[in-house]
This record gives C-alpha cells, sequence and structure tokens, in this order.
C-alpha cells in the first residue's frame, strides 16, 4: 500500500505527483466511499486555496483517491464540510455550476501541458464537462469550462454527515489516449465552496492561474500496463413533427442523420455529420442593437461548438477570421439554412495543432447552395505560445457572390507566465473587391495580482471582407488602451476592488476619426461573491456615414456626433435560492436622451425547479420619435431527476410588430449521450447579427428527435 507522502510528493522541479492504484474489481459508483476497493488508494489532499487567501490551506478538508482497470479509471472524492452548509440545486447536465458546491477534476492525458478535459461534479452528482485547448480560457463569464465537449462517464453524489461524496467512472476511450506499460498523466482537482466564495486546488493555485492552465498541472503516475483508448461514437438520429413559417401553411418533418466521432490516433479525432440537425440547441436570447455595427451572438450547436478553439483566429479585439454562425443561420433574418453534410479534423500531429473543415449547405429562400472549408494550423511553442496560419473557402451558388476566401497567419506569445503578446495578418479575396484588403495588428495583455493592462493597434482595410468571419468594422485602425488597479483592501466583506481607464480610438484608414471613447469604472468584488460597480462617465464620439436604422421609421441621421452616459450596475451573492443582477444607463444619445435598465432574477426553491426572468427597457427620447423597447423573458426548468427535464423558455420583443416567441423542451436521457426529445418553437430562433435591427424569420415547429449514442 502506498504511503501518504508518496501519494503527492514535488519533485525537485515542483510538480505536485499523485498516484493511482490498479484493481481487480471495479468500485460502485454510487456516489459513496462505502466500497472497501477505495480503501487500496491512498487519499490525496493539501488542497490550496487560490480564492480568496492565495496559496494558503483550504479552510475545509478534501480527499481524493484514484483507481484503474484494464478499461477506465475511477475517482472517489470526499469533501469533509458542515451539511448544513452544502448548496446543490442543478440537476441539469452542462449547466453552470458556479451556484453550487461543486468538484472538478482535469485530465491531460498525452501529457501535452497545453490541452486537457474537465470533469465537473456536485454534491447531487450533476455532470458537466469540457475540453480545453491552448490553455484558452472558457468564453463569457463561466469560472472554469466551455461545457460544448461532451464525454461517456459516470458520475454519482452523496450529501452525508460529515460533508459530501461524490463517484467519477471515466471510461479511458473518452480520453483518446496511446496507453503502454507506463503511462503518466497531467492531473489537476479544484474545489469550490459557495457559500464562502472559496475556490481550493491542488495544484497551481496562484490567484493569475485559472483551471485551464493545464501547464501548471501535477502529474498522474502509477497507470501501467494499459491500452489505448482509441474512441468511436456512432451517434444517428431520427425526427418526426411538422413546421410552418409564418404566413405559410404547416408541412410534415420527417428526417434522419446522424453523427460519428473517431479518434484517427491518440491526438488526433474526426467527426463527420449528415442532414444535420439543430433543433435540440438552445435557442437566443433576444437583443436590440443600438449601434451602427453588427452583434456578436455566441454559437449554440452542438457540431459547431466542438473543438471550436482549434478554430479560433483572432482579428482586431473579438473580430474572428472564421465565425462558424455564419455557417447554416442566415445572417441577416435568423433563417436556419440546411446542412446537408459536413466534417472536420482536430487535434495534434508531427508537431502540429489542426483543425481542418468542410460543410455542405442546400439552398433555401434567398441563401444560394454553398461550400465553406477551413484549414488552421498552429505550431506550439511555449506552453500558451504557438505561430499558426488559416485559410478559409466559400464556394456559392450564387452569380453575384461565388466565392470568398481569406489567408492569414497569426502568433501568440506567452511570456513570465503573466505577459501575453498576440499579433496577426490576413487577406481576403472577394469578386469585384482588389487591394486594400488586408488587415493586422497586435496587442499585449498582462495581469498580476495588482493590475491589468490590455493595449494593441490594428489596421482593416476597406475591402477587406470576411465572408466567413466577424468583422465590426472596415476600413479602421483601431487603438486600445486599459489600465485596471486590483487591490486587495483590508475592508470588512470586501475581497477586491477593480478600477481604471479605457480608451478607445478607431479613425478610418484615411485617419478620419470614425468612433471614439473613453471610460471610467469601479468595481467591487465582495467576499461572498457579490459584485457592485460604477461608470461615472462613459463618452462616446461616433460619425454616422448613412442613417442608422432604430425602431419602425425611427432613423438616426447621418451626421457627428458626441454623447455621454452613467451607469450603475449590481450583482448580488450566489449563495442564496434568489439570485439577481441590476443595470441601469442614463444619458446622451445621438439627438436625444437614452434611459436603460436591466433585471435579471434566478429563485430555485429546490434542486427540481428553477425560475428564470430577464428584462430590459429602453427609453428613448429623440426629435426624430420618442419610443420604447422592452426585452423580457421568463424561463421555467423543472428537472425531475438528472436524466429528465422540461424548459420553458417564453421572450417578448417590442421591437418586433410579432412580440412573442416561445421555446418549450422536454428531455429524457435514457442511456449516456442517448436522448428522446420532445420540442415546440414558436417565433424567431436564431438572433439577427446584422446591424439596424432588421425584421427576422419567425417560424412554428413542433417536432420528436431520438438519438442513440453507441461507443466502444
Amino acid at each position: 500500500m502506498l504511503t501518504a507522502a508518496a501519494s503527492q510528493m514535488s519533485p525537485a522541479n515542483g510538480t505536485r505527483v499523485a498516484q493511482a492504484v490498479r484493481t481487480t474489481t471495479p468500485p460502485k459508483i454510487d456516489g459513496t466511499l462505502d466500497d472497501p476497493a477505495w480503501q487500496a488508494a491512498q487519499a490525496i489532499g493539501d488542497f490550496r486555496q487560490r480564492e480568496p487567501l492565495e496559496i494558503q490551506p483550504a479552510t475545509q478538508k478534501t480527499e481524493v483517491r484514484i483507481l484503474y482497470d484494464a478499461r477506465h479509471i475511477y475517482f472517489g472524492i470526499h469533501c469533509y464540510d458542515d451539511p448544513s452548509g452544502i448548496i446543490a440545486n442543478q440537476l441539469r447536465r452542462d449547466l453552470s455550476m458556479d451556484l453550487d458546491d461543486n468538484f472538478a477534476i482535469m485530465i491531460d492525458p498525452t501529457l501535452s501541458r497545453r490541452n486537457g478535459y474537465v470533469f465537473q461534479v456536485n454534491p447531487l452528482g450533476t455532470q458537466r464537462d469540457g475540453e480545453i485547448i491552448e490553455e484558452q480560457a472558457p468564453p463569457g463569464t463561466d469560472s472554469i469550462i466551455d461545457p460544448s465537449w461532451d464525454g461517456l462517464w459516470v458520475s454519482a453524489g452523496k450529501i452525508t454527515s460529515d460533508g459530501w461524496t461524490a463517484t467519477v467512472e471515466i471510461p479511458f476511450n473518452t480520453l483518446n489516449f496511446k496507453g503502454g506499460s507506463v503511462v503518466n498523466w497531467g492531473i489537476n482537482f479544484r474545489r469550490f465552496i459557495r457559500r464562502k466564495n472559496e475556490e481550493d486546488k491542488w495544484a497551481g493555485y496562484r490567484r493569475i492561474f485559472g483551471f485551464w492552465r493545464v501547464s501548471q498541472s501535477g502529474l498522474l503516475e502509477g497507470l501501467n500496463n494499459i491500452g489505448s483508448g482509441r474512441l468511436l461514437v456512432i451517434k444517428p438520429y431520427g425526427l418526426l413533427g411538422a413546421h410552418a413559417f409564418e404566413g405559410q401553411s404547416w408541412e410534415a418533418l420527417h428526417r434522419i442523420g446522424g453523427d460519428i466521432k473517431y479518434g484517427l490516433s491518440s491526438n488526433l479525432i474526426a467527426v463527420g455529420t449528415i442532414n444535420t440537425d439543430f433543433s435540440d440547441a438552445d435557442v437566443d436570447q433576444q437583443q436590440f442593437n443600438l449601434t451602427p455595427n453588427p452583434i456578436f451572438v455566441p454559437e449554440k450547436r452542438r457540431f459547431f461548438l466542438e473543438d471550436s478553439d482549434v478554430f479560433n483566429f483572432l482579428l482586431w479585439n473579438q473580430d474572428l477570421l472564421f465565425f462558424t454562425r455564419q455557417i447554416g443561420i442566415d445572417p441577416v433574418s435568423g433563417q436556419e439554412v440546411p446542412i446537408d453534410a459536413g466534417g472536420k479534423i482536430a487535434g495534434h500531429v508531427a508537431g502540429f495543432d489542426v483543425g481542418i473543415m468542410d460543410v455542405k449547405t442546400r439552398e433555401v429562400g434567398f441563401n444560394p447552395y454553398a461550400n465553406y472549408s477551413v484549414v488552421r494550423v498552429k505550431r506550439p511553442l511555449t506552453p500558451g505560445s504557438f505561430i499558426g496560419f488559416m485559410a478559409t473557402d466559400k464556394e456559392s451558388g450564387s452569380p453575384l457572390d461565388p466565392y470568398n476566401r481569406s489567408g492569414g497567419v497569426d502568433a501568440k506569445f506567452v511570456l513570465f507566465q503573466n505577459l501575453n503578446l498576440r499579433g496577426y495578418y490576413a487577406k481576403t479575396w472577394t469578386q469585384g473587391l482588389s487591394g486594400d484588403n488586408a488587415a493586422f495588428g497586435g496587442r499585449v495583455t498582462y495581469a498580476n495580482n495588482w493590475f491589468n493592462i490590455y493595449a494593441g493597434h490594428g489596421v482593416t482595410e476597406r475591402n477587406f471582407n470576411a465572408e466567413m468571419g466577424f468583422v465590426t468594422r472596415t476600413d479602421d485602425q483601431p487603438t486600445i488602451a486599459t489600465l485596471t488597479f486590483t487591490p486587495r483592501p483590508h475592508i470588512r466583506g470586501v475581497r477586491e476592488i477593480d478600477i481604471g481607464p479605457g480608451f478607445f480610438d478607431d479613425p478610418n484608414t484615411l485617419g478620419r476619426t470614425i468612433f471614439r471613447e473613453w471610460n471610467a469604472t469601479v468595481q467591487v468584488l465582495f467576499q461572498n461573491g457579490a459584485i457592485a460597480g460604477a461608470t461615472p462617465q462613459d463618452v462616446v464620439y461616433q460619425v454616422l456615414d448613412q442613417p442608422l436604422h432604430l425602431y419602425q421609421n425611427v432613423s438616426i441621421p447621418a451626421g457627428n456626433y458626441r454623447f455621454a452616459s452613467h451607469q450603475l450596475n449590481y450583482a448580488s451573492a450566489g449563495d442564496k435560492r434568489i439570485t439577481y443582477t441590476g443595470q441601469f444607463q442614463w444619458g446622451s444619445y445621438y439627438t436625444g436622451t437614452l434611459k436603460s435598465a436591466t433585471l435579471t432574477a434566478d429563485y430555485r426553491p429546490n434542486p427540481h425547479l428553477a425560475l428564470g426572468l430577464n428584462n430590459t427597457l429602453n427609453v428613448f427620447r429623440l426629435p426624430q420619435g420618442d419610443f420604447e423597447i422592452e426585452l423580457a423573458g421568463v424561463q421555467v426548468s423543472y428537472a425531475f431527476n438528472r436524466f429528465l427535464n422540461a424548459t420553458t423558455f417564453i421572450q417578448a420583443n417590442t421591437a418586433d410588430l410579432k412580440a412573442v416567441s416561445a421555446n418549450f423542451r422536454i428531455r429524457y436521457t435514457f442511456r449516456p449521450d442517448s436522448d428522446l426529445y420532445v420540442i415546440y418553437n414558436a417565433g424567431s430562433r436564431f438572433q439577427s447579427l446584422a446591424a439596424g435591427n432588421p425584421m427576422q424569420v419567425r417560424e412554428q415547429k413542433l417536432a420528436v428527435k431520438v438519438t442513440y449514442s453507441w461507443s466502444r
């Protein structure tokens, strides 16, 4: 039997080491550690705080035990605590667990020090999983994970008299690695204690290291004489139902198709899809565009979400050379464009990170048939650093736009673990456009425990036309500079104060200022997780070369404008059954004034029921006309258990004459990664990306969909 010292010793380089123990009898995955098999593995402990008191011992004891056999690895987790203080309400898979106590396992099965898989579980045994690629942080406000990747694994949890326990079983073929007589993995663990807003980690517990920093993980040893885990998943589907576009009669729906996923090697995965269906994808939350620029709407379709980081090519700020929302969705009307077939290969081969994708869409409405291809290659350097290349090609059935192509090179260098340098150069080719078709720039970010810096400069020429990407402005040479101080004063209840200015300057390529903004913000982060913030002054200078359509017959005339606004915001702590956020912004707006108020609230009375409310009210007072735009949403979810749930999402948008949209969905997971859906949609499913708030396609759809996942 292993000793405690052997289970987590630290060699000369400071890497923490854990040991796995082989078992001949698989332990029960019942959420408890009562099975005697767990006692063969030594407990791994000594977790340290990342938040709030960096590197200090965790306030609650945590132990992890690791077993394996010929086909699986098993984790037994014991989170010691006062059971009356444990918060556990989430029963739906892949939703955020930031409002619950939770525990996460990070596995780097190829010891790449850049890529890995995350498996997260709460005291109810609910699952959330995701993939880390090139140590990229998750999008949005998610704390540790982008849940777009789904793996096959089993979990269970239970609240006990001395805390909570969880058991996890992960098949080797889920991890897609190369076996051998001696196999080592990267490994890390993270525990979150909700009521204390405390984050504890086993390795890499410095504040500047998020859980996605795979290079800071420990080492798992003891995996001996195990075969390769080669992934193969075949997932067909069948769908029956009916649909009708607004003003048209109902038509029957009957469709079959499917996906296949295969591990070409330990680091390279191929995915294919035929007659792809996205009926079960989440609908977009409706937005009202206040700017003359397109709006960014995140991808929610599963085929495009998986391995999306591989295809990431950042241009200026948040612009992208390749954006999957341009495939299969009309960017103006939001109409779904059917996908006949698609395929992609993503992973690591011969020292390079590689991504290849090809998707064919069929003709529908005003959208001609098209074929979209993209190739992405990156050469990893030190952890987090790379040099790369991307090429895209769109071939279309439209004689006015038969092709659109792009190519670019980029590089990212991470120095001293917290200094990030990034640069890019890209060009596009489109019929009828020649010259002035490049985009290039660079930026630097630096972060430590006292301040953050973000600065950069770019140029996007007037004929740069990335039809497969997302570009906010062309004929633009923007500059950005922000400085945020992050002191942690000794004030009761306060964890951190973030304060600093921001400056944004966007002249066109001839030097004429088109947009300029400067602001100052302050934000107070409280120990319980609440956040209070203010923007005392936000000044914008905007040139409109053409009228900006806002609502019905109301447009802002072309001209030069300067306006200023002020903002207050607050987000409550996450340890209560009711959580809420509020924001109020007021000030001048082009030719008049605008007041905007936003409220979101969530109520979770028990693990089964969740109620959500969001409401945004924009009050315009303009010489062109006074009007109000309200966007409201109500979401009701009921989870009968971890495998059966129902969700209703109703939205209202008074900018639309047909103001109400509704989505109702029942999901029953009858076996891992195999589901039965009952779906009803009425209204708009996908948000338009275009400026000017164009009218969107409305549709009613009723469907029953079954997916069945087979894996070896």
